[in-house]
């Protein structure tokens, strides 16, 4: 199996700031960030390889991971070709989405001759920057990995290998196909939570008011709204159709609240409940995506 022993995460905020944390320790590891108060910050919490030089945090990497907002992706990597980056390093990301970062700019670096497997490890947090780092973010995280362009072995195993050595459980798909599932999955429960905080907290002050059910329902619409702007819009049609079957749902449950339809109500929550106790028991369970 192709040894991963030097690695460079170009992005100083919590994604890039955790995974230089939990590696630093176990191989040869750089974090990258344009800005130096990023870098000053990293430093300060400890993590020893952290730069602004993008030449040297490339040099000899193995394994170069992207780990900036999916719309800066294109920039940073022509950044990276100037910068030194060749075909000896796998790129790799931690994009929300699948299908653009193949598209672009997955499609470069295939263009210069460079190995890209797309990645998602669903790990993140309500905060923001390299500044609430942890270096165990990722443990029991699934992470997605995507290998549209059918880079294969040796990379593929390596890169699976050490997404498990940090944790993570992984499970490998198609763009398209973790694009579909992460729209039901992660941004459509989070435009709920969005939808859910917009009435229930219409007045912010009723919250001392609610219990453990309006904090959790409404938890990750603290999430940054610059970030899950991007989220939305760049899997807009997937995320479009969860909207427009949940909005049919609701509408039903609307006419039967409407008509004193009780048993439609409750139909509607045994099924609910059902749903619930059947995914809680497949939690753990890793399964490739067909």
């Amino acid at each position: 199996m192709k040894e991963i022993e030097t690695i460079t995460v170009l992005g100083g905020g919590l994604l890039g700031g955790s995974l230089a944390m939990a590696l630093q320790d176990q191989r040869e590891t750089k974090l990258w960030s344009r800005r130096e108060e990023s870098v000053e910050a990293a430093q300060s919490l400890g993590i020893r390889g952290a730069t602004s030089d993008l030449k040297s945090a490339l040099a000899g990497a193995d394994l170069v991971i992207l780990s900036v907002p999916v719309g800066a992706m294109r920039p940073l990597v022509e950044m990276a070709l100037e910068s030194g980056l060749g075909p000896s390093s796998l790129v790799t990301d931690v994009g929300s989405v699948k299908r653009v970062v193949h598209g672009n700019p997955g499609a470069l670096l295939k263009q210069k001759g460079i190995p890209f497997i797309g990645g998602h490890p669903m790990a993140g947090s309500e905060q923001r920057g390299v500044e609430a780092a942890t270096k165990d973010l990722f443990s029991g995280a699934m992470c997605f990995l995507t290998d549209d362009d059918q880079v294969g072995e040796p990379w593929a195993q390596a890169l699976e290998a050490f997404w498990r050595e940090l944790g993570c459980r992984v499970s490998w798909t198609d763009a398209s196909s973790h694009d579909q599932l992460v729209a039901r999955i992660s941004h459509f429960p989070h435009l709920i939570a969005a939808a859910a905080a917009t009435v229930s907290l219409k007045d912010p002050a009723d919250a001392r008011f609610g219990g453990g059910g309006l904090r959790d329902t409404t938890r990750v619409a603290g999430g940054d709204p610059d970030m899950w702007t991007e989220i939305l819009m760049e899997n807009r049609e997937a995320v479009g159709d969860s909207v427009a079957e949940a909005l049919a749902i609701l509408t039903d449950i609307q006419e039967s609240l409407k008509s004193g339809n009780q048993e439609a109500v409750r139909s509607w929550l045994e099924r609910a409940s059902e749903l619930h106790r059947i995914s809680r028991s497949s939690e753990n369970q890793t399964e490739i995506i067909s």
